[in-house]
């Protein structure tokens, strides 16, 4: 990580992001609640700087959460999505005003820092599944966030961008009941199935989990989609188990599903079968 005197955080020049006509424009349910004073002022001059930079980025992470359910919670960072072609120019800028950058994992996520204040440069799902596209930034509205105009992350690709976060530590399933709750009639259902084709399971899961949490709700989620869900599920309890024996639960967690891989004889969902 390349390290330099931690500027004041102020020290950004503010800067009046381009407008586009035909973004819709949302209010937030709630406001973020950033950690501190200090921490308030870094990701404002933050989020002025990306737009002066004139890449296409995206708010997300738990601050978008606030924005769509209301959920207010204090968060560590702010969560930053650009294109993959686009974080090594953005990196490069923020360098060049003094800050310390660091690339944490080069498959999806990167980091500027403020002293101890930061915010994460996300350019692909959870462990580089899937990186961030032209399409989501199709569907995703303009919200003030600390006084700046910016875009969020549409509900479905918040979803998408979630369903995989199952850790010890950090488990992100109750956002995803909150924003179908809050968001259903915004979420494009036969998008997010799109997304989360080769991973059904997982979506399905989350369904059902909304569903036992609100169970007044559960007209929230589409009759198709659970027929949809339940008639895959109903055809592959006929077919063989896989031959191969592959551990995707990694995808979720590497360390909690290490002794699968180390021990017990399993493929990691990444790797290669023999």
């Amino acid at each position: 990580m390349w390290q330099a005197p931690t500027p004041s955080c102020s020290d950004f020049m503010a800067g009046e992001p381009r407008a586009v006509s035909n973004i819709r424009t949302i209010d937030a349910a709630a406001e973020p609640t950033a950690p501190s004073v200090v921490a308030e002022a870094f990701y404002a001059d933050a989020l002025r700087e990306l737009s002066k930079l004139g890449l296409p980025f995206l708010l997300a992470g738990t601050y978008a959460l606030s924005v769509y359910t209301g959920v207010t919670r204090a968060t560590k960072d702010l969560d930053i999505l650009c294109k993959p072609s686009d974080y090594p120019r953005i990196l490069e800028r923020f360098k060049s005003l003094g800050y310390a950058i660091e690339i944490e994992d080069e498959r999806w996520i990167a980091k500027v820092f403020c002293g101890e204040h930061f915010f994460d440069l996300i350019f692909a799902s959870w462990h580089g599944t899937t990186p961030v596209s032209d399409g989501w930034f199709e569907h995703a509205p303009r919200v003030e966030v600390f006084g700046i105009p910016v875009r969020v992350i549409a509900p479905t690709e918040l979803i998408w961008s979630k369903a995989f976060v199952q850790l010890r530590h950090r488990y992100d399933g109750a956002d995803i009941v909150h924003l179908i709750l809050k968001q259903h009639d915004r979420i494009e259902w036969r998008r997010l199935l799109g997304y989360m084709d080769l991973h059904w399971e997982v979506l399905l899961v989350h369904l059902i989990n909304f569903r036992w949490a609100y169970p007044s709700e559960r007209k929230r989620v589409p009759r198709w989609l659970m027929d949809e869900l339940l008639g895959r599920l109903e055809r592959q309890l006929d077919l063989p188990p896989p031959r191969v024996k592959i551990c995707r639960g990694r995808m979720f967690s590497e360390i909690d599903y290490e002794a699968a891989v180390q021990e017990w004889g399993f493929v990691d969902a990444g790797e290669e079968s023999a």
